[in-house]
C-alpha cells in the first residue's frame, strides 16, 4: 500500500449559525489512489473539501502531502491540491479560456514558455485543444467543466480534488467526462452523488452521513450494499441494481 498523501483525523467544523457539519471525520487516502466521498445532502462531504483546502478552520488535523494544513501551511497545502467545484463559472473569470488555464501557473512565477506549456498540455488533457482564444461564457457545459478542471491541471497537483463532477452534464457530456477522468494519473477524491460516474472512476468509496463516515470500503461493495445504501438516504447505482 502506498504512503498516504491525504491524512484526515478527528476533523470537526460548526458553522457559526448552524449545526456541527464535520463531527470527527477520519481517514487517509494513498498516493494514486482513487476515492469517491458520497452521502445524503447534509452530510458533510463538500464542507470537507473546503476544510481540506483552508476555506474553512476546522479543527483536528489535515495533513497533505507531507503538510500539516495551519494558518502558516494553507498556501503550501492549496499548491499540492486541486479543487474543481461544482459551479465552473466560479474558476472561469477571465475573458479568455487560455487566460483561466494560465492564471495560476502564472502565479507561482513560471517563466511565460513554461506556462503555455503547461495552458497545451491541460487543454490537451481534457480534450479542448485549440480553445484558448474561446470566450468561456460561449461555452457548452460540459465544455466548461472540462475547461475547469484544465485551470486546475494546468498547476500539477498531487491531488485532485472534484464537487459533484457531473452536475447538469448530458449523457454525452457525463461519457466523456468519466471517460477523462479514467485516464488521468495520480490521486483523485470524488464527492458527489452519480453513484454509476464514482463506480466507473474509483476503486474505494468512504460513506459519510451526518458529519461522520459510516462506511469505508471497496468501491463495488460498499455500493452495492442496499441495506447500507438505504439506511444512509442513498440508491444502487444503476448498473448494480436488479432488473426485471
Amino acid at each position: 500500500m502506498a504512503e498516504p498523501i491525504l491524512e484526515l483525523a478527528d476533523v470537526r467544523y460548526r458553522y457559526p449559525t448552524g449545526p456541527e457539519a464535520l463531527r470527527g471525520v477520519t481517514f487517509s487516502v494513498a498516493a494514486g489512489e482513487r476515492v469517491g466521498l458520497v452521502g445524503p445532502n447534509g452530510a458533510g462531504k463538500s464542507t470537507l473539501l473546503l476544510a481540506i483546502a483552508g476555506f474553512v478552520a476546522a479543527a483536528g488535523t489535515i495533513r497533505l502531502a507531507g503538510h500539516t494544513l495551519s494558518r502558516r501551511t494553507v498556501r503550501d497545502v492549496r499548491r499540492h491540491l486541486g479543487l474543481v467545484f461544482q459551479d465552473p463559472d466560479d474558476q472561469l473569470f477571465m475573458p479568455r479560456v487560455g487566460d483561466d488555464v494560465a492564471f495560476g501557473p502564472a502565479t507561482m512565477g513560471l517563466a511565460a514558455e513554461e506556462v503555455h506549456a503547461r495552458v497545451h498540455e491541460a487543454l490537451e488533457a481534457v480534450q479542448l485543444e485549440g480553445y484558448e482564444g474561446r470566450a468561456p461564457y460561449h461555452l457548452s457545459v460540459g465544455e466548461k467543466r472540462r475547461a475547469a478542471l484544465a485551470t486546475v491541471l494546468a498547476m500539477r497537483p498531487q491531488v485532485l480534488a472534484m464537487d459533484e463532477p457531473s452536475a447538469n452534464l448530458d449523457p454525452r457530456g457525463r461519457r466523456r467526462l468519466i471517460g477523462l477522468l479514467k485516464g488521468l494519473p495520480g490521486t483523485i477524491l470524488v464527492v458527489g452523488h452519480d453513484l454509476d460516474l464514482i463506480l466507473d472512476v474509483c476503486s474505494r468509496t468512504v460513506v459519510m452521513d451526518a458529519g461522520r463516515v459510516v462506511a469505508d470500503g471497496p468501491a463495488a461493495e460498499i455500493l452495492g450494499d442496499r441495506g447500507l445504501m438505504e439506511s444512509h438516504g442513498l440508491e444502487l447505482p444503476l448498473s448494480l441494481a436488479p432488473r426485471g
